[in-house]
């Protein structure tokens, strides 16, 4: 797929606001500092189309992007803030899940994991939600550019084994670098396959 277009759409934190047409959509979420909007740049081609930032927890929003004028880039906020009160942490997290929960433009979630470390119980909770409400996804690893071939082998490897003793099949993932473009074919060539089979399984009903 080669993004000819990506436009910011809107902000807001009331899922009944969302765009309301029926596109398919694809949702980033990770942990804060993850490089999430440095993926969605990468991946987009745009510089600063996603809003980067020092300061952990920046996103506080659902962010909607058109790309190529037919399906939506979601950008949500992270979870694990470092910088917010508990009060926002917990209205950050009702949205969140009342995103994924009711809206039903939803194709597939991205939750982004920095490939550096070992699993986070945060990020392999999360996952757990989104298999308890059967919303499927898939893993990106960032940040690959920080370790040699090997050492992203055996960390990817490691992961997998660790999601095993929870999951009977592995979610599809990629392993990408937001500065060296790594993983960004791979990413959009699933998003591009996805919607091809949305729009065939639609012109045969």
């Amino acid at each position: 797929m080669k993004i000819k277009s990506a436009e910011f759409v809107m902000s807001n934190s009331d899922v009944a606001k969302c765009p309301n047409q029926a596109i398919p959509e694809y949702a980033f979420i990770g942990r804060s500092n993850v490089g999430k909007s440095s993926l969605i740049n990468m991946l987009t081609g745009r510089k600063s189309l996603a809003k980067t930032s020092g300061r952990p927890g920046k996103t506080q929003l659902i962010n909607h992007f058109i790309i190529n004028k037919n399906w939506y880039l979601v950008d949500l906020p992270g979870y694990g803030y470092a910088r917010v009160s508990k009060s926002s942490k917990k209205t950050f997290q009702k949205f969140i899940t009342n995103y994924f929960e009711q809206r039903k433009q939803l194709v597939s979630a991205f939750v982004l994991v920095d490939i550096r470390h070992k699993p986070q119980p945060i990020d392999l909770e999360f996952m757990q939600y989104l298999g308890m409400k059967q919303i499927p996804f898939s893993i990106i690893f960032t940040k690959a550019d920080k370790l040699k071939p090997k050492a992203i082998e055996n960390h990817v490897n490691a992961y997998c084994d660790d999601l095993l003793q929870f999951w009977e099949e592995l979610p599809q993932y990629f392993v990408t670098s937001s500065s060296k473009k790594i993983g960004k074919d791979a990413v959009l060539e699933f998003i591009d396959a996805t919607n091809t089979e949305i729009e065939q399984l639609r012109q045969d009903v």
